[in-house]
Protein backbone atom coordinates (compact mmCIF):
# COMPACT_ATOMS: atom_id res chain seq x y z
CA UNK A 1 0.00 0.00 0.00
CA UNK A 2 1.11 3.55 -0.93
CA UNK A 3 2.30 6.09 1.86
CA UNK A 4 -0.39 8.49 1.25
CA UNK A 5 -0.50 9.87 4.97
CA UNK A 6 1.76 12.27 6.87
CA UNK A 7 1.49 12.89 10.52
CA UNK A 8 2.62 16.84 11.07
CA UNK A 9 3.10 17.46 14.91
CA UNK A 10 2.30 21.11 15.24
CA UNK A 11 1.42 20.80 19.28
CA UNK A 12 4.50 22.48 20.47
CA UNK A 13 4.56 25.79 22.44
CA UNK A 14 8.02 26.67 20.23
CA UNK A 15 9.78 28.39 23.26
CA UNK A 16 12.37 28.92 21.20
CA UNK A 17 10.98 31.34 18.96
CA UNK A 18 9.48 33.69 21.84
CA UNK A 19 8.69 36.32 22.17
CA UNK A 20 6.46 35.75 18.23
CA UNK A 21 5.74 32.63 19.43
CA UNK A 22 3.71 33.92 22.68
CA UNK A 23 0.49 34.75 20.25
CA UNK A 24 1.18 33.52 16.85
CA UNK A 25 1.96 29.54 16.44
CA UNK A 26 5.89 29.25 15.09
CA UNK A 27 4.34 27.13 12.34
CA UNK A 28 2.59 30.52 10.96
CA UNK A 29 5.60 32.96 11.09
CA UNK A 30 6.04 33.88 7.37
CA UNK A 31 9.21 32.30 5.31
CA UNK A 32 8.50 35.66 2.65
CA UNK A 33 5.75 35.94 1.93
CA UNK A 34 4.17 32.31 3.48
CA UNK A 35 4.09 30.88 6.67
CA UNK A 36 6.90 27.86 7.17
CA UNK A 37 4.09 24.88 7.55
CA UNK A 38 2.87 25.59 4.02
CA UNK A 39 6.25 24.70 2.72
CA UNK A 40 5.93 21.65 4.96
CA UNK A 41 2.64 20.75 3.49
CA UNK A 42 3.93 21.41 -0.24
CA UNK A 43 6.90 19.01 0.31
CA UNK A 44 4.62 16.41 1.21
CA UNK A 45 2.12 16.83 -1.45
CA UNK A 46 4.91 16.78 -3.65
CA UNK A 47 5.73 13.30 -2.40
CA UNK A 48 2.31 12.02 -3.24
CA UNK A 49 0.90 12.43 0.55
CA UNK A 50 -2.84 13.01 -0.16
CA UNK A 51 -3.75 13.15 3.67
CA UNK A 52 -2.28 15.60 6.32
CA UNK A 53 -3.08 14.87 9.93
CA UNK A 54 -1.90 18.09 12.23
CA UNK A 55 -1.88 16.88 15.80
CA UNK A 56 -2.66 20.24 17.24
CA UNK A 57 -3.29 22.50 20.25
CA UNK A 58 -5.82 24.95 21.48
CA UNK A 59 -3.73 27.51 20.44
CA UNK A 60 -3.07 26.55 17.25
CA UNK A 61 -6.42 26.93 15.45
CA UNK A 62 -4.92 29.50 12.49
CA UNK A 63 -2.88 26.74 11.19
CA UNK A 64 -6.10 24.79 10.53
CA UNK A 65 -7.81 28.12 9.39
CA UNK A 66 -4.94 28.92 6.61
CA UNK A 67 -5.34 25.85 4.64
CA UNK A 68 -9.09 26.10 5.04
CA UNK A 69 -11.63 28.39 2.20
CA UNK A 70 -12.55 31.71 3.03
CA UNK A 71 -15.25 32.72 1.34
CA UNK A 72 -15.90 36.28 2.03
CA UNK A 73 -12.10 36.83 1.62
CA UNK A 74 -12.57 35.01 -2.10
CA UNK A 75 -15.90 36.93 -3.01
CA UNK A 76 -14.20 40.04 -2.32
CA UNK A 77 -10.58 39.44 -3.96
CA UNK A 78 -12.90 38.14 -6.92
CA UNK A 79 -15.35 40.97 -7.48
CA UNK A 80 -12.10 43.40 -6.86
CA UNK A 81 -11.09 41.08 -9.57
CA UNK A 82 -7.99 40.63 -8.17
CA UNK A 83 -7.66 37.40 -9.74
CA UNK A 84 -4.12 36.59 -9.26
CA UNK A 85 -4.20 36.86 -5.38
CA UNK A 86 -7.46 34.58 -5.55
CA UNK A 87 -5.64 32.22 -7.20
CA UNK A 88 -2.60 32.06 -4.83
CA UNK A 89 -5.12 31.53 -1.71
CA UNK A 90 -7.04 29.11 -3.16
CA UNK A 91 -4.61 26.74 -4.20
CA UNK A 92 -2.59 26.50 -1.07
CA UNK A 93 -3.89 22.82 -0.81
CA UNK A 94 -4.88 20.73 -3.94
CA UNK A 95 -8.44 19.65 -4.21
CA UNK A 96 -7.41 16.16 -3.96
CA UNK A 97 -5.48 16.58 -0.49
CA UNK A 98 -7.32 16.66 2.74
CA UNK A 99 -6.33 17.88 6.06
CA UNK A 100 -7.30 16.27 9.51
CA UNK A 101 -6.82 17.37 13.04
CA UNK A 102 -6.57 15.49 16.31
CA UNK A 103 -5.57 16.84 19.86
CA UNK A 104 -2.60 16.52 21.68
CA UNK A 105 -4.10 16.75 25.24
CA UNK A 106 -0.99 16.69 27.21
CA UNK A 107 2.84 17.51 25.46
CA UNK A 108 4.11 14.45 26.42
CA UNK A 109 6.93 14.19 23.54
CA UNK A 110 7.05 13.27 19.95
CA UNK A 111 6.33 9.63 20.39
CA UNK A 112 3.19 10.77 22.14
CA UNK A 113 1.93 13.24 19.30
CA UNK A 114 2.43 9.89 16.77
CA UNK A 115 0.65 8.09 18.77
CA UNK A 116 -2.33 10.89 19.22
CA UNK A 117 -2.86 10.17 14.70
CA UNK A 118 -3.29 6.35 15.43
CA UNK A 119 -7.09 6.31 14.81
CA UNK A 120 -6.96 8.83 11.78
CA UNK A 121 -3.40 6.40 10.22
CA UNK A 122 -5.52 3.26 10.67
CA UNK A 123 -3.20 -0.01 9.45
CA UNK A 124 -1.44 2.16 7.21
CA UNK A 125 2.09 2.87 6.82
CA UNK A 126 2.91 6.96 6.96
CA UNK A 127 5.04 9.52 6.77
CA UNK A 128 6.23 12.23 9.72
CA UNK A 129 7.34 15.54 9.22
CA UNK A 130 8.36 17.75 11.94
CA UNK A 131 7.18 21.14 10.66
CA UNK A 132 10.57 23.12 12.60
CA UNK A 133 12.46 22.04 9.79
CA UNK A 134 12.50 23.05 6.44
CA UNK A 135 13.57 20.81 3.57
CA UNK A 136 15.00 22.61 0.70
CA UNK A 137 14.82 20.68 -2.53
CA UNK A 138 18.32 20.18 -5.04
CA UNK A 139 16.83 18.80 -7.49
CA UNK A 140 13.12 17.81 -9.38
CA UNK A 141 12.61 15.17 -7.23
CA UNK A 142 12.09 15.98 -3.20
CA UNK A 143 13.97 13.72 -0.90
CA UNK A 144 10.55 12.82 0.46
CA UNK A 145 9.71 11.18 -2.43
CA UNK A 146 12.93 9.16 -2.62
CA UNK A 147 11.87 7.69 1.20
CA UNK A 148 8.92 6.87 0.12
CA UNK A 149 9.68 4.48 -3.20
CA UNK A 150 12.75 3.03 -1.08
CA UNK A 151 10.35 2.14 1.39
CA UNK A 152 7.78 0.62 -1.10
CA UNK A 153 10.69 -1.25 -2.48
CA UNK A 154 11.74 -2.84 0.98
CA UNK A 155 9.56 -2.02 3.38
CA UNK A 156 12.48 -0.70 5.61
CA UNK A 157 11.13 2.10 7.52
CA UNK A 158 13.49 5.21 6.64
CA UNK A 159 14.67 8.22 8.53
CA UNK A 160 16.12 11.24 7.01
CA UNK A 161 20.10 12.26 7.71
CA UNK A 162 22.05 14.85 6.65
CA UNK A 163 26.10 15.14 6.84
CA UNK A 164 26.94 17.63 9.58
CA UNK A 165 30.41 19.07 11.32
CA UNK A 166 32.00 16.81 13.51
CA UNK A 167 32.22 19.48 15.86
CA UNK A 168 28.58 19.95 16.26
CA UNK A 169 27.34 16.15 16.68
CA UNK A 170 26.80 16.54 20.19
CA UNK A 171 23.85 19.26 19.15
CA UNK A 172 21.73 16.61 17.49
CA UNK A 173 20.39 12.57 17.33
CA UNK A 174 23.35 11.18 15.54
CA UNK A 175 22.92 7.77 13.74
CA UNK A 176 25.12 4.38 14.09
CA UNK A 177 25.64 3.06 10.54
CA UNK A 178 28.89 1.18 9.42
CA UNK A 179 29.84 3.83 6.59
CA UNK A 180 28.10 6.77 5.12
CA UNK A 181 26.19 6.30 2.04
CA UNK A 182 25.75 8.88 -0.58
CA UNK A 183 23.29 11.63 -1.05
CA UNK A 184 20.13 10.43 -2.34
CA UNK A 185 21.19 6.42 -0.90
CA UNK A 186 20.10 4.47 2.33
CA UNK A 187 21.91 2.27 4.67
CA UNK A 188 21.01 -0.02 7.48
CA UNK A 189 21.30 1.65 10.67
CA UNK A 190 21.77 0.36 13.88
CA UNK A 191 20.63 2.95 16.17
CA UNK A 192 20.41 6.20 17.19
CA UNK A 193 22.64 8.03 19.59
CA UNK A 194 21.52 11.05 21.03
CA UNK A 195 23.98 14.44 21.54
CA UNK A 196 27.02 12.08 21.66
CA UNK A 197 30.58 14.03 23.43
CA UNK A 198 32.42 15.46 20.46
CA UNK A 199 35.23 12.36 19.44
CA UNK A 200 32.81 9.68 20.45
CA UNK A 201 29.86 9.87 17.31
CA UNK A 202 29.23 6.54 15.58
CA UNK A 203 28.97 8.97 12.63
CA UNK A 204 28.29 12.14 11.53
CA UNK A 205 24.95 11.61 10.23
CA UNK A 206 22.29 13.52 12.19
CA UNK A 207 18.25 13.00 12.14
CA UNK A 208 16.67 15.46 10.20
CA UNK A 209 13.00 15.44 11.28
CA UNK A 210 11.52 13.15 8.09
CA UNK A 211 10.38 9.37 8.83
CA UNK A 212 8.73 7.17 6.78
CA UNK A 213 7.34 4.36 9.32
CA UNK A 214 4.84 1.25 9.04
CA UNK A 215 1.26 1.10 10.90
CA UNK A 216 3.06 -1.32 13.46
CA UNK A 217 5.12 1.40 15.17
CA UNK A 218 1.93 2.62 16.86
CA UNK A 219 1.30 -0.54 19.07
CA UNK A 220 5.27 -0.13 19.73
CA UNK A 221 4.70 3.56 21.03
CA UNK A 222 1.42 2.29 23.22
CA UNK A 223 4.17 0.19 24.95
CA UNK A 224 6.61 2.87 25.07
CA UNK A 225 7.24 3.69 28.84
CA UNK A 226 8.39 7.52 29.29
CA UNK A 227 12.47 8.23 28.19
CA UNK A 228 14.53 11.33 28.45
CA UNK A 229 12.08 14.63 29.70
CA UNK A 230 9.58 12.45 31.05
CA UNK A 231 8.42 12.04 27.46
CA UNK A 232 7.18 9.29 24.70
CA UNK A 233 9.96 9.38 22.52
CA UNK A 234 9.98 8.24 19.02
CA UNK A 235 13.56 7.25 19.19
CA UNK A 236 12.57 4.60 22.13
CA UNK A 237 10.24 3.29 19.49
CA UNK A 238 12.16 3.12 16.75
CA UNK A 239 14.83 1.30 18.78
CA UNK A 240 12.26 -1.30 19.55
CA UNK A 241 11.12 -1.68 16.03
CA UNK A 242 14.83 -2.50 15.14
CA UNK A 243 14.59 -5.70 16.88
CA UNK A 244 12.66 -6.85 14.90
CA UNK A 245 13.33 -5.71 11.03
CA UNK A 246 15.80 -3.12 9.58
CA UNK A 247 15.57 0.41 9.69
CA UNK A 248 17.18 2.82 7.14
CA UNK A 249 19.34 5.96 7.24
CA UNK A 250 18.25 7.86 3.93
CA UNK A 251 20.58 10.56 3.61
CA UNK A 252 19.16 13.60 1.97
CA UNK A 253 19.95 15.46 -1.16
CA UNK A 254 18.39 18.81 -0.08
CA UNK A 255 19.34 21.53 2.44
CA UNK A 256 17.62 22.08 5.62
CA UNK A 257 16.84 25.15 7.44
CA UNK A 258 15.42 24.85 11.26
CA UNK A 259 13.25 27.48 11.48
CA UNK A 260 12.29 26.42 15.32
CA UNK A 261 15.83 28.24 15.58
CA UNK A 262 15.78 32.33 15.01
CA UNK A 263 18.70 32.47 12.92
CA UNK A 264 18.17 29.13 10.94
CA UNK A 265 14.47 30.71 10.32
CA UNK A 266 16.81 34.30 9.24
CA UNK A 267 18.85 31.89 6.83
CA UNK A 268 15.72 30.07 5.27
CA UNK A 269 14.32 33.39 4.86
CA UNK A 270 16.96 34.60 2.56
CA UNK A 271 17.79 31.48 0.70
CA UNK A 272 13.63 31.33 -0.04
CA UNK A 273 13.54 34.59 -0.84
CA UNK A 274 16.26 35.06 -3.46
CA UNK A 275 14.69 32.73 -5.30
CA UNK A 276 11.49 33.83 -4.83
CA UNK A 277 9.81 34.16 -8.74
CA UNK A 278 8.51 37.97 -7.81
CA UNK A 279 10.74 39.03 -5.30
CA UNK A 280 13.92 37.50 -5.50
CA UNK A 281 15.97 40.02 -8.28
CA UNK A 282 15.29 42.47 -5.84
CA UNK A 283 15.86 40.85 -2.83
CA UNK A 284 19.11 39.89 -3.81
CA UNK A 285 20.05 43.58 -4.79
CA UNK A 286 18.56 44.77 -1.12
CA UNK A 287 21.87 42.00 0.28
CA UNK A 288 24.25 43.16 -1.95
CA UNK A 289 23.63 46.77 -0.35
CA UNK A 290 23.19 45.90 3.05
CA UNK A 291 26.78 44.26 2.43
CA UNK A 292 28.32 46.89 1.57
Amino acid sequence: MAVKKAILPVAGLGTRFLPASKAIPKEMVTVVDRPAIEYVVKEAVAAGIEQIILVTHSSKASIENYFDRNFELETTLESKKKFDLLKEITEILPAHVSIVSVRQPQPLGLGHAVLCAKDVVGDEDFAVLLPDVLVKDSDVTNDLSLMIQRFNETQASQIMVEAVPDHLVDQYGIVDVSSSPNEGQSIVMQGIVEKPAIGTAPSNLSVVGRYILPAKIMQLLEQTPKGAGNEIQLTDAIAKLQEKEIVEAYRMKGQTFDCGSKIGYLKAVLHYGIEHPKLGSDFKKLIQELAL
